[in-house]
């Protein structure tokens, strides 16, 4: 990783949603349409879909004091409720960019295998009608073709705020959150809150459609990345709440590799990076391959990987594979993953990474040379760590120990910093 601050990650352009006051449809879209998407995108996509003439409109409104857009869908009053079959045709039939028509597809699915799995049903058995049919459709396709749009290579998200309480569904009374949004936030593992304002109930912050579209859109969840922000935007949700701004927030920009220290430091001491550690656990792999896993991911770009054993379910030996890597690089990583190994799943938490200044020198020793790996705090050599094959190879041709050319070679370094010859 280049040292220089403030470098671009290979103009990486990603979107960070904060999602401190909930997520659902409407506020999803009023965010894209704040950050820059154009209104006619949404309602091209939606038009190619509806099955009954929908609008979609805009407005600015204020939500706690803050300005924020909000995107209203009109004409959604049809009692017809579709099933995830009859939505499937629907997608399947519409002239949509097959990476909108592919995103729709999965929040979709997400959403009817969540509705089944809490109704002890089947994805194919399910109604929509818990989200509003022509709703659902409206804000799930009009969500996609804004990212789409918007062409980031990734979505990131705040840990989302969900709500308390209870609210009146088609089912009558549920609990916040409704077990369906827990359910979709489960399975993408996305870290949830509820969000209460001085312990008071909230009522309902996240929807069914709105983790719908987090668990599709959004590949890691923290806090806002490094990032060089070049579009904001505040969709509204429906509510106007005392104590809270009511919205979604959506920052777009380019990934930055490194930013500065959040204290000063030293001339020559090292700038902090943001990472991911992506990880996975596995029972059931061949040990012998996991060799040929570790090096082929740090052929693709990872910093570092590394496994760890541990004890699952049933008292079944296993691995934590556990993968430290550029955001820019995610892609890549999870390609390895899930081709050279039998996960079916992984997991990302953002890190921040210090890194020391290095450089490889080569240090003349009695009989030979050997290469070592400086590492340096402040313009101080801190850590010399010779080649160990260099090192063998020498103790070999000259007949010394091993130990005493480490020692050698880590010496010579240290005199060569304080300019003794």
């Amino acid at each position: 990783m280049s040292m220089g601050s403030g470098k671009v990650a290979r103009s990486c352009r990603i979107g960070w949603l904060d999602c401190g006051s909930g997520a659902s449809g409407d506020m999803l879209l009023g965010a894209l349409v704040a950050a820059g998407v154009p209104l006619e995108v949404l309602t091209r996509a939606v038009d190619a879909v509806a099955p009954e003439a929908v609008e979609l409109s805009a407005s600015l409104v204020t939500r706690n004091g803050l300005a924020a857009t909000l995107v209203t869908v009109d004409g959604t009053d049809s009692t017809h409720h579709r099933t995830w079959a009859d939505v499937r045709a629907l997608l399947d039939a519409a002239d949509l960019d097959e990476p909108v028509r592919q995103a729709a597809h999965e929040t979709f699915r997400r959403l009817a295998e969540a509705e089944a799995k809490v109704h002890a049903t089947t994805p194919d058995a399910i109604h929509f009608h818990e989200v509003g049919a022509l709703d659902a459709i409206a804000d799930v396709v009009g969500v996609c073709a804004g990212f789409a749009h918007l062409g980031l290579d990734r979505v990131l998200a705040s840990p989302v705020a969900v709500g308390s309480g209870f609210v009146r569904a088609a089912h009558g009374r549920l609990p916040v959150p409704v077990p369906a949004v827990v359910e979709l936030l489960a399975a993408a593992g996305a870290p949830s809150y509820a969000g209460e304002i001085d312990g008071t109930p909230v009522g309902e912050l996240c929807t069914p459609t709105g983790a719908a579209l987090l668990a599709t859109h959004v590949s890691a969840w923290g806090s806002q990345p490094p990032m060089r922000v070049r579009a904001q935007g505040f969709g509204a949700g429906g509510r106007d709440t005392p104590g809270r701004a009511n919205v979604v927030r959506l920052l777009v920009g380019d990934a930055v590799d490194e930013v500065p220290s959040s204290t000063p430091s030293r001339p020559g001491t090292p700038a902090t990076s943001t990472e991911l550690v992506v990880e996975t656990n596995v029972d059931d792999l061949d040990p012998r391959i996991w060799p040929a896993v570790l090096s082929r991911l740090l052929a693709v770009g990872a910093a570092d990987a590394w496994l760890t054993p541990i004890l699952m379910k049933k008292g079944r030996p296993a691995h934590t594979l556990s993968v430290l890597v550029e955001p820019g690089r995610l892609d890549d990583v999870c390609r390895v993953i899930f081709t050279e190994t039998s996960a079916i799943g992984v997991r990302s938490t953002p890190v921040s990474k210090l890194p020391l200044d290095r450089e490889t020198r080569t240090i003349a020793l009695p009989g030979g040379e050997v290469r070592v790996k400086v590492a340096s705090y402040a313009g101080a050599v801190v850590n010399a760590q010779p080649e160990y094959d260099d090192v063998a190879a020498l103790a070999e041709r000259t007949g010394r120990p091993v130990k005493v050319v480490l020692a050698e070679a880590v010496a010579a370094v240290h005199a060569q910093q304080l300019g003794i010859t």
